[in-house]
């Protein structure tokens, strides 16, 4: 098992990081807000928890310690990432800072008209 976990460990943490680099670089080639928003959400929150997780089953197996606050990051990490990002683009989109110009679908633009009737 130590040889295993200390593989598994050290995927799950590679792997982490390489995702969360990944997203750096999405941060940085993506055209607009949206886009950049999606790379900073989906592929960081995986990252982290990827690396979150292979420290905290190093601390299992390795320390016998269960670390609660690891588990309270990972939870923390998981809720609140995603919705932070949704929250982000539906306020670029409220101001009006503009879809990339070869984005071919703008699905608020319907909800926002059928905002406004309703109102």
């Amino acid at each position: 098992m130590s040889q295993f976990g200390e593989i598994l460990i050290g995927i799950l943490i590679l792997a982490g990081a390489l995702i969360s680099a990944l997203s750096a670089f999405g941060l940085i080639r993506l055209p607009d807000v949206y886009l950049r928003s999606h790379a900073a959400t989906k592929s960081a929150t995986l990252g982290v928890l990827l690396i979150l997780l292979g420290v905290f089953l190093y601390f299992a197996f390795y320390l016998d310690h269960v670390s609660a606050k690891l588990l309270l990051g990972i939870l923390f990490v998981f809720v609140t990432a995603p919705v932070a990002g949704h929250l982000n683009g539906r306020a670029a989109y409220r101001t009006g800072v503009p879809l990339w110009k070869k984005s071919v679908q703008d699905d608020w633009a319907q909800q926002s008209l059928e905002q406004e009737k309703g109102e």
